[in-house]
């Protein structure tokens, strides 16, 4: 009984550390995610996202709550803002 316990902690935390060395789909990515940009005016947060990424050509703006295709892209990043052109969720590639 104290291997099995063993072996199912063992599993649930290569489960947990698996993501974080995950390497990006998307050669020449080098950062897939931008949390910090949440509350920024989409302007900002495109300019920023283009300076830190140059490979991400099509950055577009989505109103909150809108319905998007759920094809994945490298090159693409939503921006979802709400009315006041303020980015609600956290930018990410696909």
């Amino acid at each position: 009984m104290e291997k099995l316990t063993l072996v199912v902690v063992f599993l649930l935390l290569a489960s947990l550390i698996q993501p974080l060395t995950a390497q990006s789909g998307c050669p020449g990515v080098r950062k897939e995610t931008w949390p910090e940009l949440l509350g920024v005016p989409a302007r900002l947060a495109r300019e920023i996202i283009q300076k830190e990424n140059p490979r991400l050509t099509n950055i577009g703006n989505v109103q909150n709550g809108s319905p998007v295709t759920q094809d994945f892209r490298c090159d693409r990043v939503r921006l979802f803002i709400n009315i006041l052109d303020i980015v609600v969720q956290v930018p990410r590639v696909g």
